[in-house]
């Protein structure tokens, strides 16, 4: 045999099992130049931190809507009043509280004291944020959204305080048609005559109270209810809410009130009923209190402190 046939043979021939090899990788070097070999790490655990457990997100309840007193969504209308969507900010608020205009100037806020920023620097201030949306509210007429079926239910409610106000709110979002019945000239209860008008101004708790109104709850003053039962029965109504509050004016209680044992004995007449008093204020009497002060020996200065009591609590 010639050696120039010898030379003129193909690989294949002169290796039959290294031909096929040097072919198929010569084809992959020209589909592509990454030479890595892709890692499969669902079937084999390499080097490195290895992850055993699949993070999974939970909606806890926040420390601000735990410590919060009237049990408000605090995280959803702070995060919609943080991206400028006030009324839905409000919308959702006013799901729990019917006058935030009110609760952000009187409550001590207790969120803020739980709210975890103050481990950073300081508390969000969620009052201010709350009466930001009640003024915006007032100022621009907004009335709350419900969408529940009239029940044709009616419902009395005994007494135009916070309570009683808040009672009559919820109930008409059901669909019930409300009633209040307050003994006193102006409704608000302690809002009115327990809270001095420089921390709650009377206007602006007066629109918190319209706003009640507009939706159809109707108020009646000077209408005290002495018998419950009558009172359901002449009204035609179903349910009946009385919140008449913790303010009880007779003399049993001024009299009650002088025999407690932390306190030494005192007559009948020098004791009085402190929402007495602030309501006597409101509506323009002096009452017993400053009545005994003036008889004092020095009625002058006492008549001077009776005046400015009367101007600070109006």
């Amino acid at each position: 045999m010639k050696s120039a046939d010898i030379v003129s043979y193909p690989s294949t021939v002169l290796a039959p099992e290294i031909g096929p090899t040097i072919k198929r990788d010569m084809a992959m070097a020209r589909q592509s130049a990454d030479m890595t070999r892709a890692v499969d790490l669902t079937k084999e655990r390499g080097a490195g931190p290895v992850r055993t457990s699949h993070p999974q997100w939970l909606d806890l309840l926040p420390p601000c809507n735990n410590a919060c007193p009237a049990g408000e969504d605090i995280q959803a209308w702070l995060a919609l009043a943080q991206a400028g969507k006030y009324r839905q900010a409000w919308d959702v608020l006013m799901r729990d509280n019917p006058m935030p205009a009110v609760h952000g100037r009187v409550c001590y806020h207790p969120c803020e004291g739980a709210c975890n920023r103050n481990e950073l620097g300081a508390a969000v201030s969620i009052h201010a944020v709350e009466r930001f949306l009640g003024d915006m509210a007032a100022d621009q007429g907004w009335l709350p959204s419900f969408d529940a079926a009239a029940s044709g239910k009616r419902v009395l409610v005994v007494g135009a305080g916070p309570s009683g106000l808040s009672a009559a709110y919820h109930l008409t979002r059901l669909g019930h048609i409300v009633e209040i019945h307050e003994a006193g000239p102006v409704p608000g209860g302690m809002m009115q005559f327990g809270i001095p008008a420089y921390r709650l101004p009377r206007a602006d708790l007066m629109k918190e109270i319209a706003r009640i109104e507009r939706m159809g709850v109707r108020i009646v003053l000077n209408r005290r209810v002495e018998d419950l039962v009558a009172a359901k029965q002449a009204g035609g109504f179903d349910a009946m809410f009385v919140a008449i509050g913790a303010g009880r004016t007779s003399a049993a209680a001024s009299a009650s009130a002088s025999r407690r044992p932390e306190r030494p004995p005192a007559p009948q007449n020098s004791v009085c009923c402190a929402s007495t008093t602030l309501g006597s204020m409101k509506i323009g009497a002096t009452g017993r209190l400053f009545q005994a002060l003036a008889d004092s020996s020095d009625a002058s200065a006492w008549s001077s402190i009776t005046c400015m009591a009367r101007a600070s609590w109006r």
